[in-house]
């Protein structure tokens, strides 16, 4: 299993807020099927951060295009493998 984050910028602020709920229920689904990690919104409005998990890249962005907010194009989206640090006694030099 690999990790993949996904901002999703802000690209329509109303179409955000119209979609808000479809999104939720997108996410809520995702994360029954166990496919997401963790999500939520960034802190200066600039759009949301949403972890999935899955075996290949390919695989996550086929998910990323069914969220409500791509596909209303109320956000951009960019996908990037994600290497989860969980050796927490390694230290930055």
């Amino acid at each position: 299993m690999k990790y993949y984050a996904v901002f999703l910028k802000m690209k329509d602020i109303e179409k955000s807020n119209l979609y808000r709920q479809e999104h939720i229920d997108f996410l809520t689904e995702m994360r029954q099927k166990n496919r997401i990690f963790m999500y939520g919104k960034l802190a200066n409005d600039a759009g949301g951060l949403i972890i999935y998990q899955g075996e290949h890249k390919a695989e996550v962005e086929s998910w990323v295009k069914q969220d409500p907010y791509i596909m209303l194009h109320a956000r951009e989206y960019e996908l990037h493998e994600w290497n989860m640090q969980t050796d927490y006694s390694l230290k930055l030099k």
